[in-house]
């Protein structure tokens, strides 16, 4: 009988190992190599506006900007020390139809933005930057940020 029940016991245990379910897919964290600093303010800006306007190809446009804006939007983004957008508000703006279509830019952003930590104020929670959109006639963007001279 005692046999029987060690018999039993290791059966339950072996088929226990057998039928575990396989291992979550998680998402893999960012290694180093991935991971961009940036070196001052201005650089970081440049790395998040590359992303934005990567993110919208279909909603920006290139080259020189008219000579008229119809539209010119400043958001206040706010992003955690890992680069997690906290928040994103219109600073500046006098077109709701630009103001939404720059809100939705930024939360198009699928990705982190560039970790900010070291860029941060000692005890600040977030970091804190303004990004100016420049909207064409069709209401396409560029990022002041990336436009250069004109």
């Amino acid at each position: 009988m005692r046999d029987a029940i060690t018999i039993l016991a290791a059966t339950v245990l072996l088929s226990a190992c057998q039928t575990a379910s396989p291992p979550v897919e998680r998402t893999p964290p960012r290694t180093p190599a991935a991971i961009q600093l940036a070196a001052n303010i201005d650089a970081y800006k440049s790395l998040a506006a590359q992303q934005i306007m990567a993110a919208n190809g279909a909603y920006t446009f290139n080259g020189r900007l008219p000579p008229l804006l119809p539209a010119i939007v400043v958001l206040d983004l706010s992003v955690g020390p890992d680069g997690e957008l906290k928040s994103v508000r219109v600073h500046r703006s006098r077109d709701s139809e630009a103001s939404a279509a720059a809100l939705a830019a930024v939360r198009r952003v699928q990705e982190l933005f560039p970790p900010a930590a070291h860029l941060m104020h000692r005890h600040a929670r977030t970091f804190d930057f303004s990004e100016t959109f420049l909207f064409n006639e069709q209401y396409r963007f560029q990022l002041r940020t990336l436009s250069g001279p004109q």
